[in-house]
């Protein structure tokens, strides 16, 4: 009995409101066992370390999985954003936010944040992947220290459903979605000052509470719900809401109504939206949603990325079933909260509050693809798992002592469930492949679901499964011109061009100004040969997007091969200081280097070609290059060193040696050169490119029998050498040299067929045939070399000289006195004149 009494008065003494049960009273006046109390530090026992301890075991090994992830789907939204790139791009965050394409919202706390990190551990996925579980630890153990604060029965084990629950994955797993724990963050923060603001009032407490509203506003603008919550706390404590409640929270709600419609604005001028809903349409998605978001909390199986979008329609009585089932539940709770308590109700009341700026009452992007999501609730999840674990907790501690044991093991088997469904769902966001596939697996009519799959395929190399995702894509929505961009991408990578631009057109028909499509129109163009296309096409899509990476490093690249140095360089510089050319960098640092040496530019020359070293220390066409500007900056000895480091790298590449030879020939070390060509004709004989190098420098030595050999040996073995019209001559110069005047004469005609209408073969032609007194044939070659070259007084001069030799005299005179006025200095044509004016019997003047 006295046992009996005891226990009574221990009832009697504990804090609790008027008819109230489940933690309905106001905040304890002392602590509960295992639950902080009202200060971190001083009143942390041992209990609340291992208690601390076992959330943070929960979360890391839940979530484990998601540091293995790299970035998925928007991710590319930051990691694409010149502002997280350059060190002046926080300012850009701040005050410029629309230099973040890809963002329609004003959230500058969590692009910082993203800033912050790429200068620490740049595009590493796994340090941001670490930052999202601490900020979700932290969220946790701060629902922890909440649902402490409230005395609800259970704290540590609603936290560690928080922690552990799998509806939160998208919110930590999805690096992107820092948001939703940057926000997270702050309004768990605020609730926790305003609690105690309203316990011991003070003007800093109260400042500190707005400030960190503030904070989270510019996290997520869905905390502007925090002034209502409040206002549902304060309700649940004291039965009531009073005035003064109101009149303090009033600036909360100014100043979320502000930045809420600041930011609202800005969201209209990046994406205009409306979906047409009526309002009757708005409620029955608004019921449904909080029904769908309840049963994903209790029942977490088949959760999709992206769930099916509903059809609603105000003539379906069952959408009215939500809309019934809500209200009699709301009103069940409050008619009942007397006998129950007001903590139902208020958690309830919580989870609506929390969750209705994205229940559909405003439109926005993601409705297109869905009117659900899970990291929607990553806050409002809060209240009813308080609700149910409150609930269950109170009710377990009625129970004998044995059965409170089953109930402990019930409730470590449950946390041990959801956190094995959260370890399988963090693994989706391992790479765009799994997301993707997860994705059209659960609702296979995604929104450009089978489209994103089809890119991650394709750049994986998995073309066959890629092609398949990408002929759905069509299927499902055949006006759009994303799919088609894609594939075409993927034909001109496999060199099937004229599929490619058939694909490619269709994009364009779509969406004249689709920027994607317009890009890989331009690689066609570049690629089939066709450069003026090209750079049309690549100016066009600067038109669209300035700072689109891809385009300027295309357009400089076709530019250096154009030997437009200066255009070139300018491209260039652009596109290695723009996000989406990180794989293709250090290829563009040659074509800088390169430009710059060309324009003069030594010492930037000097610095791209370092950076190419460093990004590609194995490419020897740099090496090589770099040596080429040492001996231009007299540093003979670096120059040989980088050869000589290029020859270790390929001491069996006779390429590689040929290269090195032809920068000696240009260089005018001839006979290092020839030594050079010989050691790579030991290594592969019958190498057409060097013995056709070897045949050049040949000739500038003097050799000309050994020139002649080694170029048309060279001819033999590969008729169609790039070169082969310089061969030609340089073969019929030799020949010249040797005085086979008659052999030399078939090298220029071959030329000439080569490039038909080359001013250097048909003059050389000509002249040989002149040389051979076959005056028809040279008159007939000079005849089309003046068509060619009208202005050309050599060749009006030796025109006239041949037709006196065919015994046309004065049609020779007429052509010499031409050749005169072309240009008077002219001593041939002096001495062709006045031979001409004597076999006519003319005297001057």
């Amino acid at each position: 009995m006295a046992d009996r009494r005891k226990r009574r008065a221990r009832r009697r003494s504990t804090n609790r409101p008027r008819g109230g049960t489940v933690g309905d009273g106001p905040v304890a006046a002392g602590r509960q066992p295992g639950l902080p109390g009202t200060s971190l530090i001083a009143d942390f026992t041992r209990r609340d370390a291992l208690a601390f301890l076992g959330l943070t075991i929960l979360v890391c090994v839940s979530y484990y999985p998601s540091l293995a992830g790299g970035f998925v789907w928007d991710d590319f939204v930051f990691v694409d954003a010149p502002v997280i790139h350059a060190a002046s791009g926080i300012w850009h965050i701040w005050f410029s936010p629309g230099d973040i394409r890809g963002e329609a919202h004003y959230w500058p706390i969590v692009y910082a944040t993203f800033w912050l990190e790429h200068k620490l551990w740049g595009l590493d996925p796994l340090g941001y992947h670490i930052v999202n579980l601490v900020l979700h630890l932290v969220n946790s153990l701060l629902v922890w220290r909440l649902i402490g604060r409230l005395a609800v029965p259970g704290a540590w084990l609603i936290a560690a459903v928080f922690a552990v629950h799998p509806v939160h994955v998208e919110s930590v797993a999805w690096i992107i979605e820092r948001k939703d724990l940057l926000s997270g963050l702050f309004y768990l923060t605020a609730f926790l000052t305003w609690m105690r603001f309203a316990e011991t009032p003070t003007v800093k407490g109260y400042l500190l509470a707005l400030a960190l509203f503030v904070a989270g506003m510019l996290s997520k603008s869905i905390v502007v719900t925090l002034p209502a919550a409040l206002l549902v706390w304060h309700w649940w404590r004291q039965g009531n809401i009073k005035r003064l409640d109101v009149v303090r929270l009033a600036p909360f709600f100014l100043v979320g109504f502000a930045i809420g419609l600041a930011d609202s604005a800005f969201y209209a001028s990046r994406e205009s939206i409306d979906l047409g809903y009526s309002f009757v349409e708005r409620v029955l998605i608004a019921a449904r949603a909080l029904w769908f978001y309840a049963a994903k909390l209790v029942w977490p199986l088949d959760l999709a990325v992206i769930y099916p979008l509903w059809e609603i329609h105000a003539e379906d009585l069952r959408a009215w079933l939500y809309v019934a089932a809500s209200v009699l539940l709301a009103g069940a709770l409050w008619f009942c909260r007397h006998r129950i308590g007001r903590g139902p109700l208020a958690g309830g009341l919580f989870f609506a509050v929390t969750l209705a700026p994205v229940l559909g009452f405003v439109d926005f992007g993601y409705m297109q693809f869905s009117l659900v999501a899970d990291r929607f609730q990553y806050l409002a999840s809060i209240g009813l798992i308080a609700v149910v674990i409150g609930c269950l907790t109170h009710g377990a501690v009625k129970l004998a002592p044995m059965v409170q044991a089953s109930t402990g093991a019930l409730a470590a088997i449950a946390v041990a469930a959801l956190g094995g469904l959260t370890w399988q769902q963090a693994g989706v966001y391992r790479d765009g492949i799994t997301l993707f596939g997860h994705i059209v697996t659960h609702n296979p009519t995604a929104l450009d679901g089978h489209h994103n799959l089809s890119i991650a395929l394709f750049d994986a190399g998995r073309i066959e499964e890629g092609l398949a995702a990408n002929r759905i894509a069509r299927e499902q929505r055949p006006d759009a011109p994303k799919p088609y961009s894609v594939l075409g991408k993927l034909l001109v990578e496999q060199g099937r061009f004229e599929e490619a631009d058939d694909v490619l057109r269709r994009a364009i028909e779509l969406d004249p100004a689709h920027r994607d499509a317009l890009q890989n129109w331009a690689e066609l163009a570049r690629k089939v040969g066709r450069p003026a296309e090209a750079e049309a096409r690549y100016r066009k899509v600067l038109t669209i997007d300035p700072e689109y990476g891809r385009a300027h490093a295309g357009l400089g690249a076709l530019l250096f091969r154009q030997k437009r140095h200066a255009e070139a360089l300018d491209h260039l510089r652009m596109a290695v200081e723009l996000p989406g050319t990180d794989e293709t960098r250090g290829a563009l640092y040659p074509f800088m280097g390169q430009s710059a040496w060309e324009l003069g530019h030594l010492e930037e020359a000097e610095t791209h070609l370092e950076r190419a070293i460093a990004a590609m220390p194995d490419n020897v066409v740099t090496l090589l290059a770099m040596a080429d500007l040492r001996i231009r900056q007299e540093r003979a000895e670096e120059a040989e060193a980088f050869r000589r480091r290029a020859r270790e790298m390929h001491p069996d590449d006779p390429t590689l040696r040929h290269m090195i030879a032809e920068s000696l020939r240009k260089e005018g070390q001839i006979d290092k050169a020839i030594a050079i060509y010989e050691e790579a004709l030991e290594i592969d004989p019958g190498n057409a490119p060097v013995l056709a190098g070897l045949g050049i420098t040949l000739y500038q030595r003097g050799r000309f029998r050994a020139a002649v050999d080694s170029m048309i040996r060279a001819l033999d073995l590969q008729p169609g050498l790039p070169y082969a019209l310089s061969l030609r001559l340089y073969s019929g110069h030799s020949m010249r040299e040797l005085g086979e005047i008659s052999a030399a004469s078939r090298q220029y005609e071959l030329a000439a067929e080569i490039e038909p209408g080359n001013r250097e073969a048909l003059n050389h032609l000509a002249t040989s045939l002149f040389e051979l007194k076959r005056y028809e044939e040279a008159h007939e070659r000079y005849q089309e070399l003046i068509e060619l070259d009208p202005g050309n007084a050599v060749a009006h001069s030796s025109h006239g000289v041949v037709l006196h030799h065919l015994g046309r005299s004065q049609e020779a005179l007429a052509r010499v006195e031409r050749a005169l006025e072309l240009d008077p200095a002219l001593e041939q044509a002096h001495k062709a004149r006045e031979e001409i004016r004597k076999a006519l019997g003319l005297t001057d003047p």
